[in-house]
This record gives C-alpha cells, sequence and structure tokens, in this order.
C-alpha cells in the first residue's frame, strides 16, 4: 500500500513538474510575443488620455477602469476566438480584416487633423455623422464607446502580431499565451495611463505637504508640466493612430500584390539610416512612421466625405428599415 501511495506521489509530482514547464513555456513565449507587439502597444497608450481629457479629476480613473474592462472584453472575448479560428479555418481573411480596421484608424486619425485646423467644418462632419453612433447617455459614455471601439482596432493588431510571433504548434497553448500576453498587455497600458492623468494630482499633493523646499518646488513643476505633456501627448495620440493605420493599409496592400507603398516606405527608411548613421536605427523608425503617416492620413482625408456623404446615409437607411423597440 505505501509503495503504491509513494508511486502515486511520485507520478504526481511528475505532472506539477509537466504543468509549471508548461507554464513557464507559455509565460515566456507570451512574453516574447508581447515585445514583437511594442509599437503597437505603445500607439495604445498614447491614444488613450486623450478620452479623459475635459472630465473631472474624480472622473478620470473611473473611465480608464470602463476602458481597461472593454479593451480585456475585446482580447478575450472577440479577438482571442476570432484569431484563433481564423488562423485555423480562414487565415486569408485576416488580412482583409485588419485593412477595414485600418482604413477606420486613418479616419479617426485624419478627422481629428482635420478638427485641428478647420474645428467648423470637423463640428458640422461631426454632426452629419452623429446618427451612426449607438445611443449613449452622456458625454462620458460616448467617450468610453469612442475609445473602446478605436482599442479595438490597435487590439486586434496587437493580437495578430502576437499570434504570428508564437512559435508553439499546440491549439491550446497559443490560446493561453494569446490570453496572457493580451491581459499583460492591457494592464500595462492602463496602469501607464492611470499614472499619466494622475501626475498633476501628485504634482498638487508635492506642492502642498512636501517637507522641503525641493519637494514642493518639484511638486509645482509638475502641475506645470502636465498641461503640456498632455497636449503632447494627444497629438502623439493622433499621429499614432493615423500611422499605425497607414502601415496596416500599405502591409496589407503589400500582401495583395500592391507592392509599391510598402517600397516606398522601405526607400524612406534606408535614405533615413544612410543620411544619419549615427542614429540609424532611430533615423530609420522615424522616417518609416512618418510614411506610414502619410500615407494613413492620404486615406483618412479621402475617408472623411465617404463617410460624410455614402456610409452615413447608407448606414441611416439600413437603420431606417429596423424596427425599433419601445
Amino acid at each position: 500500500m505505501s509503495v503504491g501511495l509513494l508511486a502515486l506521489l511520485d507520478d504526481v509530482a511528475g505532472l506539477v513538474k509537466v504543468a509549471a514547464a508548461s507554464l513557464d513555456d507559455v509565460a515566456g513565449q507570451a512574453a516574447k510575443a508581447s515585445a514583437k507587439a511594442a509599437g503597437a502597444v505603445i500607439d495604445d497608450a498614447a491614444v488613450t488620455p486623450a478620452y479623459v481629457k475635459g472630465f473631472t479629476a474624480d472622473r478620470e480613473l473611473p473611465i480608464i477602469g470602463k476602458i481597461a474592462w472593454g479593451s480585456v472584453r475585446n482580447k478575450l472575448l472577440f479577438l482571442l476566438p476570432a484569431a484563433l479560428v481564423l488562423s485555423i479555418l480562414l487565415p486569408w481573411l485576416i488580412t482583409p480584416l485588419l485593412m477595414i480596421g485600418g482604413a477606420y484608424l486613418c479616419y479617426e486619425g485624419a478627422e481629428k487633423v482635420f478638427h485641428l485646423f478647420a474645428p467648423h467644418q470637423a463640428e458640422q462632419h461631426e454632426a452629419s455623422i452623429e446618427h451612426t453612433a449607438l445611443a449613449a447617455t452622456s458625454l462620458e459614455d460616448r467617450k468610453v464607446a469612442g475609445a473602446i471601439k478605436t482599442d479595438f482596432i490597435l487590439s486586434a493588431e496587437i493580437m495578430t502580431i502576437i499570434l504570428a510571433a508564437v512559435e508553439v504548434p499546440d491549439f491550446w497553448t497559443r490560446a493561453a499565451v494569446l490570453a496572457l500576453a493580451g491581459v499583460g498587455i492591457t494592464i500595462l497600458v492602463y496602469g501607464a495611463v492611470a499614472l499619466i492623468i494622475k501626475a498633476d494630482d501628485f504634482g498638487l499633493w508635492l506642492a502642498r505637504v512636501a517637507r522641503t523646499g525641493f519637494g514642493r518646488a518639484l511638486g509645482r513643476s509638475i502641475v506645470v508640466a502636465m498641461p503640456v505633456f498632455m497636449h503632447a501627448l494627444g497629438l502623439i495620440g493622433t499621429a499614432a493612430m493615423t500611422w499605425v493605420g497607414g502601415s496596416i493599409i500599405a502591409h496589407g496592400l503589400y500582401e495583395f500584390g500592391i507592392a509599391g507603398p510598402e517600397h516606398v516606405i522601405e526607400a524612406a527608411a534606408h535614405w533615413a539610416e544612410g543620411a544619419f548613421p549615427a542614429i540609424a536605427s532611430i533615423a530609420g523608425w522615424v522616417a518609416t512612421a512618418l510614411a506610414d503617416f502619410i500615407i494613413g492620413l492620404a486615406l483618412g482625408a479621402v475617408l472623411i466625405p465617404v463617410v460624410g456623404y455614402a456610409i452615413s446615409p447608407l448606414w441611416r437607411v439600413v437603420k431606417g428599415l429596423v424596427p425599433r423597440r419601445a
């Protein structure tokens, strides 16, 4: 009896070791795959703080919490199953769907640029397509809904990059890696966003209660610097949204045999690397982002009238055909 018990315990210990090794492999794969998606993750973090602009301090963290929870739902309930199913059954459909999302990011980015230079016309355009938005009870609801919608596109790119980087054939291990990386990235992004948007409150607290002159001066400096930083971050977020969309479109066109935009981006990167050899990698990245931004902005500028005069009226017709509930 004792021999059988020892054998059973030995088997259990062996299973625990295998499970631990599997978990370690999943964690390692998730970390490696997440690093590949670092660019899109940074873009996501840069875009999000703009959605709490204009709200009181007590609503900032709840809004970020709502967006973060929506991001987790996006990744785990929709994107994770869709990515796994599409990768097995319809892998050819992934690129077109990503391109549709990329076009949406281009439109959003171009609309924000349009609002920056022609606010009156941009507000008229936004008012004309207000019907297409889902009903929301408040400005906060609309902001959260818009943030979650944008997050869905960026999360789709992140999850696709992670899926492509996963080097395990087993279906369930791939699913575990995607889930772990998706949740980890969400915590990282929205944790960083929460710290950014509460930095001014920390600076104000420091300016009031710090015991040294240096501490109080540091607090005042943070308070003064944060509005400028948030404005700059908003501009970076708009640019990031646009260049991510442009990058998705360029890569998608390349997959379909239209290599012109991709070759232009590569040529710009090679030129920048040759022109600034001391900072070749940085120069190449900047040139690539700039080329992606120009492509995205051009496509978004085309989509603004298309949305206003074609997609929005068509959507209103479709909505009119659907009976409303009392």
